[in-house]
């Protein structure tokens, strides 16, 4: 084949052209179109290998979630192609709604039908360590059971324990020297009050709100309640985590979102009306208790979403303390409350314990 003699004529340049190029650095530079000259190829940032990596990380853990999926729905498969499957499920059904029912019992005092399996004594040897634990973490803070707080607090469990069908528990008083605004009673008797909460009840009658609350939850077995629903509900999170798949933490999740934060929440509200009704025959003004959630509204700050709380919000507890207000009230007025109350405001008046 001939060259044409025009190109011929470019051969020597051509030549010097490629001489010159060999002799430079054998990677070419390039300029972006920014005109900031790089190098080829461009090399991975610090944070770029981060995210590359954190990538396939996800991957394979959606790659793993995704086969044990599939794992866990070839054994359902395999299982309900059995004949006597669906009669197998069917009595395994009849035996744990037999159970269900057969440990269904009423609640006191509201009459509220549960489930419990657990027993007064089990319930109280479980009080009895956490009750060693609470000691432990706030044992240098104990206060005096000289000092005005204790006293406070003893004057008014004295009146209250004898309406709370309580009265043979060994009661015992801690108080707190903190600014932590909490009470609670541990099963068996063991209250512990922290002194914050006492500038919140602003006197007696709101301290027996908060204690009426807290001796409430004893006189219902919330915590026996408690236990008993994780004996359903933790079987109820494995075999779907296995027939479904997926993370068990986000089984158990949706087992406290649809479960265990509901029913927490309508054992706060039984235990405000139990308690309720116990200050109120204890010749406390029923009163107190809508002006205590009325301070402790004012109190919360941030405060989650109420379906997201194992807690009602203190408005929706305002509303409902509220319409059981008639009832309080006529226990409160009935039998001897009207001759103990004017006497028992002028003895703190006289003694200088108007406040405390």
């Amino acid at each position: 084949m001939s060259v044409p003699r025009t190109l011929l004529a470019f051969r020597p340049a051509l030549r010097s052209a490629t001489r010159s190029f060999t002799t430079t650095t054998s990677t070419p530079s390039f300029t972006s179109r920014s005109s900031i000259p790089f190098q080829q190829p461009r090399p991975r940032t610090d944070w770029q290998q981060t995210w590359h990596q954190s990538q396939k990380r996800t991957y394979r853990r959606q790659a793993f979630s995704y086969r044990r999926f599939q794992q866990s729905r070839a054994l359902f498969q395999t299982c309900a192609a059995r004949p006597t499957f669906y009669y197998e499920v069917g009595g395994i059904a009849f035996i744990v709604g037999a159970f269900y029912v057969y440990n269904l019992e009423a609640v006191p005092v509201s009459g509220r039908n549960r489930f419990n399996i657990v027993s007064r004594e089990t319930e109280q040897a479980i009080g009895g360590q956490m009750y060693q634990q609470t000691m432990q973490e706030f044992s240098g803070k104990l206060m005096s059971p000289l000092s005005k707080e204790h006293r406070q607090v003893q004057r008014v469990l004295d009146r209250l324990i004898p309406h709370s069908g309580l009265a043979d528990e060994k009661w015992e008083i801690h108080v707190i020297n903190d600014d932590m605004k909490n009470a609670f009673v541990i099963p068996g008797g063991k209250v512990f009050v922290f002194r914050g909460i006492l500038d919140i009840c602003q006197g007696d009658d709101g301290l027996a709100a908060v204690l009426g609350h807290e001796i409430a939850h004893n006189v219902a077995h919330h915590a026996a309640e408690r236990m008993s629903q994780s004996f359903l509900t933790l079987p109820v999170v494995l075999i779907t985590s296995l027939l479904v798949g997926g993370d068990a933490s986000l089984w158990q999740f949706v087992s406290q979102l649809a479960f265990t934060w509901p029913g927490s929440r309508t054992q706060e509200a039984e235990a405000d009306y139990i308690g309720l009704l116990m200050m109120s025959e204890s010749c406390y003004n029923p009163e107190a208790a809508v002006g205590l959630w009325l301070r402790m509204e004012k109190e919360e700050q941030a405060a989650p979403p109420q379906f997201l709380s194992t807690h009602p919000s203190s408005h929706n507890r305002v509303e409902k303390i509220r319409s059981w207000l008639p009832e309080a009230e006529v226990k409160y007025e009935s039998g001897d409350c009207a001759a103990i109350r004017p006497f028992a405001n002028d003895f703190r008046q006289a003694t200088g314990l108007a406040r405390w």
